[in-house]
């Protein structure tokens, strides 16, 4: 699945192309559910250039019409993050995935000048659209809040 993400990342990439070239990625993987109101957990670690990478967690609530579950791995493309502290803020999102045992998901967010591109591909039994936000933080939190 890591192969699948990092070629999909690709593909972004291009379509990206407008925001320049990335200023880091996310590699990790999560675990996402929902029955109309769900939640999505994440960690990863970050990659940026001349410096080392960093452990980061996510996790955030959605809405909308969204039913099932799934686990996926992730590659995030970052732009316009230059101080690697400024990722751990809410990054709002409109999502739509469709996994039927195998399934690949993409989306675009943005908050305070930073860009996230994140391409999941994984496995699970999901269908919807919904809207919600991701918080990254420092260290895991059990409450999507």
């Amino acid at each position: 699945m890591g192969v699948t993400a990092e070629t999909a990342g690709g593909v972004v990439e291009r379509l990206f192309a407008r925001n320049g070239r990335p200023t880091g990625y996310i590699a990790g993987e999560e675990g996402s559910g929902a029955f109309v109101v769900g939640g999505r957990y994440g960690r990863g670690l970050l990659y940026m250039k001349d410096r080392q990478p960093m452990e980061v967690f996510w996790q955030g609530p959605s809405l909308g019409w969204d039913f099932g579950g799934n686990a996926s791995r992730v590659f995030t493309l970052v732009y316009d993050l230059y101080e690697p502290a400024m990722i751990f803020q809410r990054f709002p999102g409109v999502e739509g995935s469709a996994y039927v045992v195998g399934g690949l998901g993409v989306n675009y967010q943005k908050a305070s000048g930073v860009t996230l591109a994140p391409i999941r591909a994984g496995v699970g039994l999901r269908l919807g659209a919904n809207v919600g936000y991701l918080a990254y933080t420092r260290k895991r939190n059990v409450l999507p809040f």
